[in-house]
C-alpha cells in the first residue's frame, strides 16, 4: 500500500512538472510530453497494483459520491488544461485598437507569405536603447515571424557580444541607437533605431525586399516650382505609397543630371511657378522615352505647364470649376464625383478647387486619351471665382461643362495622368471619401499595374462628412419637419390608446 501511494504521488508530481515545462518552456515541448507520458504511466501502475482497493472505494456509497465529484472537477480542470495546451501552438491575435496600429498591412503580409528564401534577422538592442524603440521593434518583428516560416530572429546585446556585432557590421550609430540586421541570399542591410521610430513597418519590409532581391518601385516628387512637399502637405500621401511598397523620393531637375534611371513614376504636385527651358526639355525627353508622369494642377496654372501638356493634345480650361448639381455642401467649388462619373467606380471623390481639362480634337490614333474623373452637365468654369460670392454662369466669360477633372493618356510605353486639382491628395483631404484610392490607383496605373490598390492602413477617425446638395436638403427638411411629425403621430396614437 505504501509503495502504491508513493507511485501515485510520484505520478502526480511528474504530471505537474510536465505541464509546467509544456507551458513555461515551449522550446523543449517534446521532452515535456515524454515527462507527461511517464507521469500517466506511474499513475496507471499505481492503479493496477492496488486495483482491488480502488474498486471497493469506487463501488461504495461514499465512493460513488466522491467519484462523481472528482470526475466533475477533473473534467473542468482537464478542459481548461486542454484548451490552454491547444492555444500554445494554435492561436490568433486580434487588434481592437482604433488605428489597427499593431497589425501589419495586407501588402506586407502578402510579401511575407510569398517568401521563398530564408531571412535571418538579428537585433542589437543594448540597455541604453530607448524602450519605445527596442520593445516596439521586437514586437513588430514577432508579427513578421508569425506570417512566415522563412523568418528567423536572434536577439543579441552588442555590449555582451562585441565579436558578433562586428561580424554583422554594427557601427557606433547602430550600437548607440539600436539596430536590426537583415541577411539573406542577396545580401545584408541594416535598419537603425531612429528608422524604426520614424518608419517602422516600411523600413522592415523594404529591408526584406532588398535582401531577397525583390526590386521596389521608386516614385519621385518634383520640387523647385512651388510644389507641395512630402515633408509637409503630402506626408500622408507619402505614407500611403510606402504602405503599398513604393520607395518615395524628391527630385530637383536642376540639381542633378536629368531624371534617375530607376524612376517608376514622377509626381508633380501643384506647381505654382514656370519651368525653365532646360527643365522643359528634360521632361519632354523623359516622356519620349516611355516616361510615367502624374501632374496635379490647380486653377490657372503657369503657362509653361499648359504648353507642356498641350503637346499631348490637352487643353487646360481657365478658371475654377463650380458644379451646383454635385458638390460638397456648402462649397460649390468643391465638385463631388459619384460612382458613375469616374473610371474606377469609387463612391465619392471630391476636389477642393479644380480646373477643367479638355482633350483636343484630331489627336493621332496612337495616342489614347481616356477621361478618369468628370463633372456633371450643369457645371461650368468660373473665370474670377470668389468664395465669398454666389457664382452665376456668364456665357460671355464662363465655359459650360461637363469637364474632365482627371485624364489618362497613353502612347506606346508613355503614360500620363493629369488631374486638375492638387489639394484632394493633401493631408487635409487624403483620407476623405475615396481621394486616397484615386491618388494611389493613378500611381499604380502609371507604373503599369492593372490591379486596383486599396489602402488598409487605418487613420484617425476624423473624416469629413461629404453631403451633396440633395442630401443637405433632406437633412434640413427631416430635422425641421420629419421628427416633429413623427412625435405628433406617436403622441396621437398614445392618446387614442388611453381613451
Amino acid at each position: 500500500m505504501l509503495q502504491t501511494a508513493f507511485l501515485a504521488l510520484l505520478g502526480l508530481a511528474t504530471l505537474f512538472v510536465g505541464l509546467v515545462l509544456n507551458f513555461v518552456m515551449p522550446g523543449i515541448r517534446y521532452y515535456a510530453w515524454i515527462i507527461l507520458a511517464l507521469g500517466a504511466a506511474l499513475l496507471a501502475l499505481a492503479f493496477i497494483f492496488d486495483f482491488r482497493r480502488v474498486r471497493n472505494a469506487l463501488t461504495s456509497h461514499q465512493g460513488k459520491f466522491g467519484t462523481s465529484t472528482t470526475v466533475g472537477v477533473s473534467l473542468f480542470f482537464g478542459i481548461i488544461l486542454l484548451a490552454n495546451g491547444i492555444s500554445v501552438g494554435n492561436y490568433h491575435r486580434f487588434d481592437f485598437t482604433g488605428l489597427a496600429q499593431f497589425t501589419l498591412t495586407s501588402q506586407t503580409k502578402e510579401i511575407l507569405e510569398s517568401l521563398d528564401k530564408p531571412v535571418e534577422i538579428v537585433t542589437f538592442f543594448s540597455p541604453t536603447v530607448p524602450a519605445q524603440v527596442s520593445m516596439y521593434g521586437q514586437f513588430l518583428l514577432d508579427e513578421y515571424k508569425l506570417h512566415s516560416a522563412k523568418i528567423s530572429i536572434r536577439n543579441l546585446d552588442p555590449d555582451l557580444n562585441p565579436d558578433q556585432a562586428r561580424q554583422y557590421g554594427l557601427n557606433q550609430i547602430g550600437a548607440r541607437y539600436g539596430s536590426v540586421v537583415f541577411t539573406s541570399e542577396e545580401g545584408q542591410t541594416q535598419v537603425y533605431g531612429f528608422q524604426i521610430s520614424a518608419e517602422a513597418e516600411h523600413a522592415f519590409t523594404s529591408a526584406i525586399l532588398q535582401v531577397t532581391g525583390i526590386r521596389q518601385k521608386k516614385v519621385y516628387f518634383l520640387k523647385g516650382h512651388g510644389e507641395s512637399s512630402i515633408q509637409s502637405e503630402y506626408s500622408t500621401a507619402e505614407t500611403g505609397l510606402k504602405d503599398n511598397l513604393f520607395i518615395v523620393r524628391e527630385i530637383d531637375l536642376l540639381s542633378r543630371f536629368g531624371i534617375p534611371e530607376d524612376v517608376a513614376a514622377m509626381v508633380i504636385p501643384g506647381p505654382s511657378k514656370d519651368l525653365g527651358i532646360r527643365e522643359v526639355q528634360i521632361l519632354k525627353d523623359y516622356l519620349e522615352k516611355d516616361g510615367k508622369l502624374l501632374v496635379l494642377l490647380n486653377p490657372n496654372p503657369p503657362d509653361s505647364w499648359k504648353q507642356l501638356l498641350s503637346g499631348w493634345w490637352l487643353d487646360i480650361v481657365p478658371g475654377t470649376i463650380v458644379d451646383p448639381d454635385s458638390h460638397v455642401a456648402p462649397n460649390i467649388d468643391h465638385p463631388l464625383v459619384p460612382r458613375n462619373q469616374n473610371s474606377f467606380g469609387f463612391t465619392e471623390v471630391y476636389f477642393p478647387g479644380a480646373t477643367g481639362l479638355i482633350p483636343k480634337k484630331g489627336s493621332p490614333e496612337s495616342l489614347k486619351i481616356q477621361p478618369m474623373v468628370w463633372t456633371s452637365r450643369k457645371s461650368w468654369t468660373e473665370k474670377d471665382f470668389s468664395s465669398g460670392e454666389t457664382p452665376e454662369f456668364d456665357k460671355e466669360t464662363d465655359q459650360k461643362g461637363p469637364f474632365a477633372i482627371g485624364i489618362m493618356i497613353k502612347k506606346g510605353g508613355t503614360r500620363l495622368v493629369i488631374i486638375g486639382d492638387s489639394d484632394f491628395a493633401t493631408n487635409q483631404h487624403f483620407y476623405n471619401g475615396n481621394n486616397s484610392d484615386l491618388f494611389l490607383n493613378a500611381v499604380n496605373w502609371l507604373t503599369a499595374d492593372a490591379e486596383v490598390i486599396s489602402v488598409d492602413r487605418k487613420v484617425l477617425p476624423t473624416r469629413r462628412l461629404l453631403l451633396s446638395p440633395e442630401q443637405v436638403r433632406f437633412v434640413h427638411v427631416s430635422s425641421i419637419g420629419l421628427l416633429p411629425f413623427l412625435l405628433l403621430v406617436i403622441g396621437g396614437y398614445v392618446r387614442w390608446r388611453r381613451r
